[in-house]
């Protein structure tokens, strides 16, 4: 059985890809996660608000070291072993290639137009195989779709100028026509996009009517919104596709591979049962291929998206009317 596929431009061994998580923060359960069957491994996120913060702080500390004190004016108080969020995510990079046999893809959360363009080129020197640019961005009710749009090409833009490995972008399903951004993301140089993000809303509380944080773990019906975009996407773009958010088993993870995925993504089953849950999932992939006769992996991608489909139209609206009379 040939589980192999190409994403980015990179050969794996097989489609499972673990996604951002705090599980690579831990050498030992990024050996864990490979063991289990991980193809490759996308880094914990790098986020722009924590190093301009970090910036900002360290550049009071320089403004106003003298204050009634004229004789530190030329005294830099940083400690030699000073180690920025920066250094301790380029440190946990290298740690992780040296660990590791499988691809390490490192991940960049922000939303500003120049915030990455050093970062990624320290990232790709620090031996990251390729990029996941992570926009964080909710748009101005004053600014238009087009403007919104615009904002992520000009960011990629800024990022491929500066760098030559892959560039994958990860999407939120927030767009008037997300299809339409992927075409133009591909023209300003993306490698592949990854379908969809999950954001985390904040909650308020009724007794104290304070804006909290709100984190809940993916569900497997999510799932089904990624299929519906990476199967019509496919044959229509050349780069990689890759479906993230409630891909809990080998059942959510065909199905993507079917409509156009060259790779999926599991995140919330690994933070809930652990490495094995890629194992499983793996399993089930192979024991489904092997009683539907599939020799390769590569026969099975995109076998089912909307070009190659029995009823093309039941990919839009015409599954909307039967599912409403179905009922």
């Amino acid at each position: 059985m040939n589980l192999e596929t190409t994403w980015l431009g990179l050969k794996l061994k097989n489609p499972l890809v673990p996604s951002a998580s705090p599980l690579s923060r831990d050498l030992d359960m990024a050996r864990r996660l490979e063991d289990a069957g991980a193809a490759a491994l996308i880094m914990y996120s790098l986020f722009e608000e924590e190093i301009l913060a970090e910036e900002e702080q360290l550049s009071r500390l320089m403004e106003f070291q003298d204050l009634g004190h004229g004789e530190a004016d030329s005294y830099l108080p940083l400690h030699p072993d000073y180690r920025s969020g920066l250094d301790e995510y380029l440190e946990q990079l290298q740690a992780l290639k040296a660990a590791l046999d499988i691809p390490v893809i490192a991940s960049l959360n922000g939303s500003s137009e120049s915030g990455w363009v050093e970062h990624g080129r320290e990232l790709e020197q620090a031996g990251a195989d390729a990029l996941e640019l992570n926009i964080f961005f909710i748009p101005d009710p004053t600014q238009s779709a087009t403007e919104v749009d615009e904002r992520y090409v000009a960011i990629l833009r800024r990022l491929r100028a500066a760098v030559h490995i892959p560039i994958t972008v990860k999407l939120a399903p927030f767009f008037s026509s997300p299809g339409h951004l992927v075409l133009q993301l591909e023209q300003a140089g993306a490698n592949g996009v990854a379908l969809f993000n999950r954001f985390y809303q904040p909650d308020l509380d009724l007794d104290s009517l304070e804006v909290r944080p709100q984190l809940e773990l993916s569900a497997p019906h999510e799932a089904l919104l990624r299929l519906h975009w990476i199967g019509k996407l496919h044959d229509r773009v050349r780069l990689s596709l890759s479906a993230t958010g409630g891909i809990h088993d080998a059942e959510q993870a065909l199905k993507m591979l079917l409509a156009g995925a060259s790779v999926v993504h599991q995140c919330s089953v690994l933070l809930e049962q652990g490495p094995q849950a890629l194992t499983h999932t793996l399993d089930g992939i192979t024991a489904w291929m092997e009683d539907k006769e599939y020799a390769s992996l590569s026969q099975l991608i995109g076998s089912s998206c909307q070009q190659h489909s029995i009823d093309p139209e039941a990919w839009d609206r015409i599954n909307y009317l039967n599912t409403l009379h179905s009922y």
